[in-house]
């Protein structure tokens, strides 16, 4: 193949990859972009065979991804460690290499050979590289005709591999993007969604990947509201357990002794009201997960308990002493410095470097604010829903300020301010005057008798007032807030609204 002065490719060269490129940009499926390299460099090198191996970082290991040639399917799923052969010379030094004759090579796996029942004579190998990383390795073997690969083609694979490096990324990207998601919608049944496409959020994301398929306990440190127990359901749901239970305990909204027959179970008689045994979380998450939330309220007592299944895989029952065995990874999360908690002493060093194996910490909504539109459009359509209204309209002003809050409360606050200009909107327009008076602020139009500056005694005073004006008569005041009776009534009791007594 002769090359020409000017670009270095021969005409039928830069034909070829423009053949390649846009059979390997036609689609976004992982095994479709991968096949279509394995054809691509194939016709590319004018070779008998050629091969894609991805490389599994986590385990160090090269797959066979795709092949072309004969016999080259009974390749597909093969794997061997990232160190052996040609191929995992290349993966480690990121480096392309030719091999005119491989039964002199003491690099060349044989073994492959043996699987496919291919006589390979001689093979270039180029690594797939993207922003530095490698990602796997492109194999071509055996020229046709009589001549053997030469640097000319070398350098020609290593442009190919180069083209086809960013397809197999964009392809992982999109499969990741959509595992997430699928991920996610059948979450143990949970609602929930991970909204959000900002740098620090796919950071996280990608720190859960990582940490899923392992059985490391993991900790979640970030503020109250950002979504710690949603980030663990994923990494459960992500996981090699995620058929088996998860169980979720907040450990701050139970006493100690309520706490450790929650997390442990009790047998009958083991305090006052134990009329019968009763399982505990940690039981019952039995090779699944136990999600462990505010961490840092545990109790001194319960804190040994927890270092003890975290260390022996055992516990004992409340007023139990028979010890059972336990098999289940444990997620946990604080809003609290740990690391200030065991230098006052609250905290026990020893269960802290048990618990932070794998510690991720969560972004506040003032850090992802690029995810804040994402959010709110999500909030609003399930709003709607929830509240039998139609989908209302945000406008840009409104947009503009939710996007500058600082959001104390993250990502629940937002829930429940989107939850209220829903409801206020009465299916119509969300524009400033809607929003509460911290977001809007002068813009705010909280009337004469909203004394209470908060988002909800700004609300529940509204409701109180147009109550008051209409001698408490349901009907009248949802008319005059502009609202329909059924939302008027769910506001009045969730704000635990009563008549005053006359």
């Amino acid at each position: 193949m002769g090359f020409s002065s000017s670009t270095g490719l021969s005409p039928q060269a830069l034909s070829a990859l423009l053949d390649a490129s846009t059979a390997i940009t036609s689609s976004l499926e992982p095994q479709v972009v991968l096949q279509a390299i394995a054809q691509s460099a194939a016709a590319v090198m004018r070779a008998e065979a050629s091969s894609v191996l991805i490389l599994d970082a986590r385990r160090d290991k090269l797959i066979f991804q795709a092949a072309v040639g004969d016999r080259g399917d009974l390749l597909l799923g093969e794997e061997f460690d990232a160190d052996l052969g040609i191929a995992g010379r290349v993966c480690k030094t990121a480096k392309p290499e030719i091999v005119t004759d491989v039964s002199s090579n003491k690099y060349f796996f044989k073994g492959i050979d043996d699987k496919s029942s291919f006589k390979t004579r001689g093979m270039i190998a180029a690594p797939l590289i993207q922003q530095d990383r490698v990602l796997g390795v492109v194999e071509v073997l055996n020229k046709i005709g009589t001549d053997n690969f030469n640097e000319q083609d070398l350098s020609l694979l290593q442009i190919f591999a180069n083209l086809a490096a960013t397809g197999v990324a964009n392809a992982q990207a999109h499969h990741q993007l959509k595992k997430e998601n699928e991920g996610l919608r059948s979450t143990m049944g949970s609602s929930d969604q991970i909204i959000g496409q900002s740098a620090p959020l796919r950071k996280v994301l990608e720190l859960c990947n990582r940490v899923a398929r392992s059985n490391a306990t993991v900790l979640l440190l970030g503020d109250t509201g950002t979504g710690k127990e949603v980030l663990a359901r994923y990494v459960h749901q992500n996981s090699e357990v995620s058929d088996k239970p998860f169980i979720a305990v907040n450990c701050a909204a139970l006493t100690e002794t309520l706490l450790e027959s929650e997390l442990f179970g009790h047998e009958k008689g083991a305090f006052t009201g134990a009329s019968a045994q009763k399982l505990g979380r940690f039981e019952l998450a039995s090779k699944g997960t136990i999600f462990l939330d505010e961490i840092g309220e545990v109790s001194p007592s319960v804190q040994v308990k927890l270092l003890r299944v975290l260390q022996e895989k055992e516990f004992v029952r409340v007023g139990g002493t028979k010890t059972i065995a336990c098999d289940v990874r444990v997620i946990a999360a604080t809003n609290r410095d740990l690391q200030l908690e065991m230098k006052e002493k609250r905290f026990r060093e020893d269960l802290y470097y048990r618990l932070n194996v794998f510690p991720i910490h969560i972004p506040p909504l003032r850090e992802r604010r690029e995810d804040i539109p994402l959010l709110v459009e999500h909030f609003i359509s399930r709003s709607a829903v929830d509240l039998r209204l139609a989908k209302p309209v945000l406008s840009d002003d409104a947009m503009a300020l939710l996007i500058s809050h600082d959001w104390p409360g993250n990502i629940r606050e937002l829930q429940n301010v989107v939850e209220r200009m829903v409801l206020m909107s009465d299916g119509q327009i969300i524009d400033v005057s809607i929003l509460p008076p911290e977001i809007a602020g002068a813009h705010a139009q909280a009337g004469d008798d909203a004394g209470d500056s908060s988002l909800w005694g700004y609300e529940k005073a509204m409701i109180i007032k147009a109550l008051q004006n209409n001698n408490w008569n349901q009907t009248r005041a949802a008319k005059e807030l502009g609202i329909s009776r059924d939302n008027l009534r769910y506001r009045v009791k969730k704000y635990e609204i009563k008549k005053p007594p006359r």
